[in-house]
């Protein structure tokens, strides 16, 4: 006989999972080709179960990237507090994960994932987005030491997430940039990155 009713707790580990198991799935092979259907069948309920929780897919897509950044924010924290690693090589591990992924890798949105997200959020969940965004990248460079202003940690943001998006742009989305440059591309915006952090940081510990 089918379960009528969930309990409370019940609804949020089932939302839990569903928020995990998206994230597992964009992660790995992108937003545009994860469906709701994969991700409610994994978890192992129903579409209409699964559209009591989140009534889009970009509901769920704006929540697994909340989910992500204490995640994010943990791994930079522990690259900071490893013994065997200096500033620089803790930090630049940290960035190629963003850029290159890994293991335990990170979703990134796309050009093309960001335009189709951006045109279904309401304005005020997009200020809600950025805010939060805003926040989190405050957040992580904090854990590497550095206190900036607004803009600068905006600047940093959009340098960091930009290497991020080109190196997943090459070579589908952007077919006339130079594939075969596309690691060296990443590796000179990484230590551009890496030079003006370090510069940051040597502001706040002379």
């Amino acid at each position: 006989m089918p379960k009528v009713a969930y309990s409370e707790a019940e609804r949020e580990r089932v939302r839990k999972e569903l928020i995990t198991t998206g994230l597992e799935l964009m992660a790995k092979q992108g937003i545009q080709h994860t469906t709701i259907e994969q991700i409610y069948l994994r978890v192992g309920i129903s579409r209409t179960f699964f559209y009591s929780f989140f009534p889009a897919k970009e509901d769920l897509v704006v929540q697994a990237f909340y989910y992500q950044q204490p995640q994010m924010l943990a791994r930079a924290r522990e690259l900071m507090d490893d013994p065997g690693l200096g500033w620089r090589e803790g930090v630049e591990r940290f960035l190629r994960r963003v850029c290159y992924g890994g293991r335990d890798r990170f979703a990134i949105m796309s050009i093309e994932e960001q335009q189709a997200l951006a045109k279904c959020l309401s304005e005020d969940k997009r200020r809600e987005f950025l805010k939060r965004r805003l926040a989190f990248f405050t957040e992580m460079l904090r854990a590497f030491g550095i206190r900036a202003g607004t803009q600068t940690v905006k600047l940093l943001g959009n340098l960091l997430f930009s290497a991020a998006i080109l190196r997943k742009a090459i070579p589908d989305t952007l077919p006339f940039l130079f594939s075969d440059a596309a690691d060296d591309a990443t590796d000179f915006q990484i230590n551009a990155i890496l030079d003006y952090m370090e510069t940051l940081r040597e502001q706040d510990h002379p």
